[in-house]
């Protein structure tokens, strides 16, 4: 039986925390009376960096990572080796690439995988804009670090099929040290970096 609440302000703010994932109505709950109990500066600071974090955080026009300029701090570092781009699925994995310590190139966030189930073709990730940096002449290399998935491995070939015209950019992926099935963001930093580190030719893996 769904509870009824003597609020409705309360039971808003509940129907709210419910939609984030991972979130049930009694968690939800918990979370409203929590903040319930706290000075209202604290409740208002939260709700001040979310809607902040929603309306100012934008996309590197760069890599697609997610950033407070134009450029994101990666994109702009002097630091990094921007001859080696690592593709990945989304901003988390870019995150946990970079929580290894062990790779210091640039990024590229696709956005998702190609998935004909679900309706995702290659029209709709940034593969395009990938095309577009190697084709500007500045990349020696592309790593590609997507989950070891059936969807993966079809937009790894995807890819892989639409680099074939710069035979002077390596492409390589991750060692299999990323089981089959798992997911970028679920690796441990240690076999992750490894990964990296012992990355493979990509053509390599039509031999298996």
């Amino acid at each position: 039986m769904e509870q009824k609440f003597a609020s409705s302000l309360l039971e808003s703010a509940v129907t709210e925390l419910s939609r984030l994932p991972g979130i049930g109505r009694k968690t939800a709950l918990r979370l409203a009376l929590h903040l319930l109990r706290r000075e209202p500066r604290e409740a208002s600071a939260l709700g001040h960096a979310i809607i902040d974090m929603r309306e100012g955080i934008r996309y590197c026009s760069v890599c697609h990572n997610i950033s407070d300029d134009e450029v994101c701090p990666i994109c702009a570092s002097a630091a990094r080796d921007n001859r080696t781009v690592c593709v990945v699925e989304n901003v988390k994995d870019v995150m946990s690439i970079e929580n290894t310590g062990e790779y210091h190139g640039l990024y590229h966030v696709l956005g998702g995988l190609i998935s004909p189930v679900d309706g995702i073709g290659p029209d709709m990730l940034e593969i395009a804009s990938l095309v577009e940096r190697v084709a500007a002449g500045n990349v020696d290399e592309v790593i590609l670090a997507l989950s070891a998935t059936m969807e993966g491995d079809t937009t790894n070939f995807y890819i892989y099929r639409r680099l074939a015209d710069y035979p002077d950019v390596r492409v390589t992926q991750l060692a299999r040290g990323v089981s089959v099935g798992n997911e970028i963001e679920y690796t441990d930093e240690i076999t992750l970096g490894r990964s990296l580190l012992n990355r493979t030719p990509f053509a390599d893996s039509f031999a298996l």
